[in-house]
């Protein structure tokens, strides 16, 4: 493992708490964490975007199952937009405003203590988050991150879930995340030159139509998969999707593989996923991930959708069952695209003739 004189990029302490960047309106600085149950086909979020400038935050909490996928019908559901941060509020340990999560850090960079509670619903948490390993950075440099810090951590999650009046015991492997710098509004939008057609924007034309519109390049589209037996094997990546094939397969980058408790960065031009998706959702149904890491293992993974949420009915969350190794892993897809894109590909997709 890389010293931190070594790797200029490696977590500090200091990355335990809020950044301040720039006097950028746009500045956001996110916190998620993830989690799940999978006899029960449960998966969970905690995302928690900050806007230092605006001095605002936006938090959200859910938890999904086989039940329900939109907000209405989620086992869980409670967002609370901008509502107003302290001056210079503490990261590591931090209550948030308007009957918020608290978040207490109780090891630098590797274990924490997240609590919540909302009454009315009979529902909360309460668990520990221990990493299996420092937070491993993004390549800075490569999309989709190109100018923001971005770290992901795998870690056991323990503790206790609430939901419709039962006690849940969390005990899983899953991720968290933390992400900084300007995002949102202009930022949001491509800088990628513009096309004459939307043909003109997909790099190599040809196969299946609904493929084609998915692999336009300039869209936002965005595709991250993780899955995880333990904390000594797995595998973490973004999918390029714009860069795809006409066969299917997308090459996948800023991740890694591990297997015996090592971890190597993904080799992003042997790494790919091909994703085969539901005719009458357009979500992903399943899918298979062939890795090779800098190290030069191979692992071959395919992966099974169980479970489902979507704020808006078109991106997606989803707890994924993984067989990888000779063994079985849990994780998510996060599918995310814009509104107009998806609902072209999943035209293409439904169409009949």
């Amino acid at each position: 493992m890389a010293t931190h004189d070594q790797d200029p990029y490696a977590f500090k302490p200091e990355d335990d708490c809020y950044h301040q960047l720039s006097d950028d309106p746009y500045e956001t600085e996110t916190n998620w964490w993830s989690w799940n149950v999978p006899e029960r086909g449960i998966g969970g979020w905690i995302h928690t975007p900050y806007y230092p400038n605006r001095k605002t935050v936006t938090w959200r909490i859910f938890v999904w199952d086989r039940h329900g996928y939109d907000p209405a019908r989620m086992a869980y559901y409670k967002k609370v937009e901008e509502a107003p941060m302290p001056d210079n509020p503490d990261l590591r340990d931090i209550t948030y405003p308007n009957g918020g999560y608290s978040l207490k850090m109780l090891e630098p960079g590797m274990k924490y203590h997240l609590a919540y509670a909302d009454p009315e619903r009979d529902f909360a948490l309460d668990f520990i988050f221990t990493g299996a390993h420092p937070p491993r950075r993004f390549e800075p440099g490569e999309p989709p991150f190109i100018n923001t810090p971005h770290y992901d951590q795998l870690g056991k999650v323990e503790g206790r879930m609430r939901l419709n009046g039962e006690d849940i015991r969390l005990d899983c492997w899953s991720v968290r995340d933390r992400t900084w710098g300007p995002r949102g509004g202009p930022y949001a939008q491509s800088r990628k030159q513009s096309y004459a057609t939307d043909l003109d924007r997909v790099r190599e034309p040809g196969g299946a139509r609904w493929r084609e519109i998915e692999r336009e390049r300039g869209r936002g589209r965005i595709q991250y998969i993780f899955g995880h037996a333990d904390g000594e094997s797995g595998f973490l990546g973004f999918v390029r999707s714009q860069e795809g094939t006409a066969d299917g397969w997308s090459p996948m980058n800023g991740g890694y593989l591990l297997r015996d408790g090592v971890y190597g960065s993904i080799d992003g031009k042997k790494s790919r996923m091909r994703a085969f998706r539901n005719p009458e959702t357009g979500w992903c149904s399943h899918m298979q991930v062939e890795l090779v890491d800098q190290l030069g293992r191979e692992m071959a993974a395919e992966g099974f959708a169980v479970s489902r949420m979507s704020e808006a009915g078109y991106g997606t969350n989803q707890l994924m069952r993984w067989d990888y190794d000779g063994k079985i892993g849990w994780g998510e897809d996060q599918d995310i695209w814009h509104p107009r894109h998806f609902q072209r590909m999943l035209h293409a997709l439904k169409a009949w003739k």
